[in-house]
């Protein structure tokens, strides 16, 4: 067990996710962001069911920094409600996870 994590969460478009990768590298808040292809979601939202095509970001961070990019996500995410899901990184290789561990610790908080 590591104590990495995988988080996800969703954009309305590449403009957004972008700014949001940026700001979330620039703080430590995690070592990588992937800026994936855009996609449609289907969910239900007060109500009523609802489509978009949305821009995943999966990021990689460290438990301890897990709670600063939430912070960062939620105040840059400019959804009411916004997906941020942390899934927790059981393994992999080792040099990987290192470097995670690393580039996330560089903070200055």
């Amino acid at each position: 067990m590591t104590d990495c994590l995988l988080v996800l969460t969703n954009l309305p478009d590449a403009a957004a996710a972008k700014k949001v990768a940026l700001r979330i590298i620039e703080e430590h808040a995690a070592a990588c962001v992937n800026q994936l292809a855009p996609c449609t979601s289907t969910y239900r939202w007060q109500g009523k069911i609802e489509t978009a095509e949305e821009v995943p970001l999966l990021i990689k961070t460290t438990a301890d920094r897990y709670p600063r990019l939430e912070a960062l996500i939620r105040s840059e995410h400019p959804y009411e409600l916004p997906e941020i899901i942390a899934v927790p990184i059981t393994a992999g290789l080792p040099e990987y996870l290192s470097w995670v561990n690393q580039e996330t610790h560089l903070c200055k908080e």
